[in-house]
This record gives structure tokens, C-alpha cells and sequence, in this order.
């Protein structure tokens, strides 16, 4: 699972059957602090399941296994990362409790 920030929604006028009928997002992945890592990686597409929106911060589900588990649809599905929550606040171990950047 990763921390991400949905940066905005990806719209397809072509695309595989599996994506009909689920929003695509835009997420970019973040350290416990909120920050954007860019040394790890690029922003990426998510499938949401959650009604997540541009600046939510959200976990992601980044792994095919799972995702093909969570939707339901055969053996194989192209799909590897799915958002599967809205992130309220993150407790990062030191007593401090961060809540997301509206």
C-alpha cells in the first residue's frame, strides 16, 4: 500500500473493457510528513474505489493480486493499483499527528 495525493482524474475516450464503469485517477506518492516523493517514483493511475477527488490524500492499493481480489473480475485484470481509502490523519510515530493539506 502507498500514501498518495490524487492529483486529478484521467479521462480515456479509448479504453480496455476492464476500466468501464470505474473513475481513473492521477495520485503522486507521499512520505508520512504529506511530502511528495520523487525519488521513488513518478505519479502514477489508480483506479478509485472510494470517491476520492483532486487533493484528497489516499491509500493505494499498488499490488495486481490484491486489486484483482478487490474487484472481482477473473484472473486477469489490468489493473494494479486501486484507491482504497481517504487518509484523515497520519500519526508518524513521534507524537505528532499530521492531517492532510486540504
Amino acid at each position: 500500500m502507498r500514501y498518495c495525493r490524487v492529483l486529478g482524474n484521467v479521462t480515456a475516450t479509448v479504453k480496455h473493457p476492464m476500466y468501464k464503469g470505474h473513475r481513473l485517477m492521477l495520485v503522486q506518492p507521499l512520505d508520512a510528513r504529506g511530502q511528495d516523493i520523487v525519488d521513488r517514483g513518478d505519479a502514477f493511475l489508480a483506479i478509485d474505489r472510494v470517491q476520492s477527488g483532486p487533493g484528497d490524500t489516499v491509500v493505494v492499493l499498488t499490488e495486481g493480486t490484491g486489486a484483482r481480489q478487490l474487484l472481482k473480475q477473473g484472473d486477469v485484470v489490468p489493473i494494479r493499483s486501486v484507491i482504497v481509502g481517504v487518509v484523515d490523519a497520519v500519526d508518524v510515530g513521534d507524537g505528532e499527528t499530521t492531517e492532510p493539506a486540504p
